[in-house]
């Protein structure tokens, strides 16, 4: 296993992911309780030293599944990080209460990593509210010893990430966001990278696979990756491409079997980060995937100057563009929650003046009704 240093700490490359545990017939909320066991046994045998966990992850049990596991072993030999649930807007009140049972779930006296969970349009108001004194009695656990270390993870945009850095950068210690070969540009992972390296934060890293989606390719894709390794099976690819980013200190694998989790910890066992070469290939790559499901917007603009309703159409056609290649998920609609409804996609007329002044020629109206429609 490789370990990356964070202070005087040694921790696995590869953490453990307890998003997609496995589960009894289809249902999220019923782990399967021995095949998790087995799934931590494995890692902790073969050098993971990082669990991930989180207050909502499995309708509320991966805490205490993964309390259970990890108990079984010496409170050194491991670290787990679980985190502040401020995606549900009705728990910013609730920080102390929260806190407290996630110690009593998981059955542990303090938490090594403790996050400020999926900051992002819809919570960034609220988590810069010092009313709620969230950041602050988090901080006050922290000197308390029952959080070693505090950071945050961010699902939100780059000017969210940079207002809450404003108010809080000087206290965080770690940041938690998706990061792979896809979302380099197609979320701007390397600008929030950037914007972390100026607060000289170190990268934590989730869904490197994009949730399964770059663990397998198209066979012409795959073959012009084959012909660069030959050997490297794709997933492989998407952690040798975090293995090229010194910036990244943990990567963490929702894994849902023993099988996964060998070939990830297989990956893991040497570091062969990308070259200039196969970076180029899986940028071209992504680059034609992205083409075939997305629309070509590049936010000139002059769509925005034309339109009636006063719309942000870049904004909202990046979004639409997410929510699209992703088949749904939650990244769209959650900041969509922070758009007002005169101004979510709904609230175009089909006038179609946007359309006469657009260079890409992108049929706005028919986005924004699809998106609707997609919206429910």
């Amino acid at each position: 296993m490789i370990y990356k240093n964070f202070g005087d700490m040694k921790l696995s490359a590869l953490g453990m992911g307890a998003m997609r545990l496995p589960v009894i017939d289809g249902d999220d909320s019923k782990i399967d309780v021995p095949a998790a066991e087995k799934m931590v046994a494995y890692a902790m045998e073969h050098g993971v030293n990082y669990y991930d966990t989180a207050w909502g992850y499995h309708d509320g049990n991966s805490e205490i599944v993964m309390g259970k596991a990890l108990n079984q072993y010496p409170r050194e030999s491991y670290y787990i990080a679980t985190k502040f649930p401020g995606y549900d807007l009705s728990n910013m009140d609730k920080v102390e209460q929260i806190f407290e049972k996630q110690l009593e779930k998981t059955g542990m006296e303090y938490f090594d990593f403790y996050l400020i969970h999926n900051v992002c349009e819809m919570n960034i108001n609220e988590y810069l509210d010092e009313q709620y004194g969230i950041v602050a009695y988090l901080l006050k656990q922290k000197e308390n010893g029952r959080i070693r270390h505090l950071g945050f993870s961010a699902h939100g945009s780059i000017e969210v990430m940079r207002r809450f850095l404003t108010a809080y950068g000087k206290y965080m210690e770690f940041c938690q966001i998706q990061l792979n070969w896809l979302d380099w540009s197609f979320q701007d992972a390397e600008g929030k990278v950037e914007l972390l390296k100026e607060y000289r934060l170190p990268v934590w890293v989730m869904e490197p696979l994009r949730g399964g989606k770059l663990a397998s390719l198209s066979a012409e894709n795959e073959s012009v990756l084959k012909a660069l390794r030959p050997d490297e099976k794709i997933p492989a690819w998407a952690f040798r491409f975090l293995q090229a980013l010194p910036e990244v200190v943990v990567t963490l694998s929702g894994m849902s079997n023993v099988e996964q989790m060998k070939e990830n910890i297989h990956t893991y066992e040497t570091n062969q980060p990308l070259n200039e070469q196969e970076m180029t290939a899986l940028a071209d790559i992504a680059s034609g995937m992205l083409g075939k499901a997305t629309l070509p917007c590049t936010a000139c603009h002059y769509c925005v100057s034309h339109c009636p309703q006063h719309l942000d159409i870049p904004e909202l056609l990046e979004l639409y563009n997410e929510h699209c290649f992703a088949g749904g998920g939650f990244l769209a609609p959650m900041a969509l929650m922070a758009v007002p409804a005169e101004k979510q996609p709904s609230a175009c007329i089909g006038c179609r003046s946007c359309e006469k002044v657009c260079p890409q020629g992108i049929k706005i109206s028919e986005a924004m009704s699809d998106f609707t429609a997609k919206l429910g």
